[in-house]
């Protein structure tokens, strides 16, 4: 019970936004420490800010651990919020004083602590395949260009393409788009139709390959949202088949509710009975004028009848009509005993 209740302060969405709040003002104290002004002013406040945002984040830690334990782990954001929080937990003294640059990480925690970021992320972790693929054929398009460029330009621009590394990142240059008009230019002084290999070169790259990228992005998104329609539909079925399961437990208690109320047969005969003779008990006894007896009523009412209990109150007792018991014992031709 302790644990559900850990659980679910953890899951709330008001200790969400208490974190989200902690890791911005946690990232913002950390900006403001590059600051020797801001630390002159107020440095013992930025430095609390930060020593009380981490003893936070190692809180709620240790919460989730206690509610999760080794499920915790399970979800990859945990573990990337594990990880941040346990570098910022390092000692930044002597040769591990280079960590205290990374204590900025905490502020990607926003990530983790935002939907709509952890969606982002899951949409470029899911974009991955499709990009390995797009940047292996840019790869190649980088490395013909660069062979080509090599041996049409590399001795009148030996400082741009005189061998293949420097050709390559030239080109690399050219297809960010810094500074490619004073590189084709120079070369164009020499050469006049180079322009026909830049422009070549800078449609395909730029235009086609990068948007490549955009449709495998596109695409990774489209993929991510129907799981998660799927996952929804599949829990929406689920509960519904809960529901229905329930309203069929219901029905099913109601309905033997239902038969306790009919009449009922005791296996233990009255006193002056024989034995294994049913004794018919009726819960509600109105009379029921166009109801038939059945055999163990039929077979009741003869032995009552015999020992010479009127017809009238045997009708009383199984709940049927006068007539219904008379034509039933005339029907067996029974007399009374003598």
């Amino acid at each position: 019970m302790q644990r559900e209740r850990v659980r679910n302060l953890v899951d709330s969405p008001r200790f969400q936004k208490f974190i989200i709040a902690i890791i911005l003002l946690n990232a913002l104290s950390l900006g403001a420490e590059t600051s020797d002004s801001l630390m002159s002013a107020a440095g013992g406040v930025i430095s609390f800010v930060d020593t009380a945002a981490l003893m936070i984040f190692v809180v709620e830690m240790l919460l989730k651990l206690y509610a999760y334990r080794l499920a915790y782990f399970r979800d990859p954001w945990n573990c990337f919020d594990f990880a941040v929080v346990g570098v910022a937990l390092l000692p930044s003294s002597g040769g591990l004083s280079v960590l205290r640059a990374f204590r900025i990480l905490r502020a990607l925690r926003l990530v983790s602590a935002t939907p709509s970021m952890r969606k982002v992320v899951t949409n470029l972790l899911a974009a991955m395949p499709g990009m390995g693929s797009i940047l292996g054929l840019l790869a190649l398009v980088l490395y013909v260009a660069a062979v080509m460029a090599t041996k049409l330009f590399g001795a009148v621009t030996p400082e741009y393409f005189g061998s293949l590394g420097t050709s390559m990142w030239t080109l690399f240059q050219i297809m960010t788009g810094e500074a490619w008009p004073d590189i084709a230019r120079t070369v164009m002084q020499e050469k006049p139709f180079a322009w026909v290999f830049f422009l070549g070169y800078i449609l395909l790259s730029t235009f086609v390959v990068l948007n490549l990228f955009l449709a495998v992005m596109v695409t990774a998104a489209d993929d991510v949202r129907e799981d998660e329609n799927r996952e929804r539909h599949e829990q929406e079925a689920a509960d519904e088949t809960a529901s229905y399961t329930a309203i069929l437990g219901e029905l099913t208690s109601l309905r033997a509710e239902v038969r306790s109320l009919r009449p009922t047969t005791d296996a233990q005969a009255p006193a002056g009975l024989g034995v294994g003779t049913a004794v018919i008990r009726i819960p509600n006894s109105r009379v029921h004028p166009g109801r038939q007896l059945d055999d163990a009523e039929i077979a009741h009412a003869v032995q009552r009848y015999r020992d010479g209990e009127p017809i009238g109150r045997i009708a009383e007792t199984l709940g049927a009509s006068h007539a219904s018991v008379r034509s039933s014992l005339q029907r067996r031709g029974i007399r009374r005993s003598r």
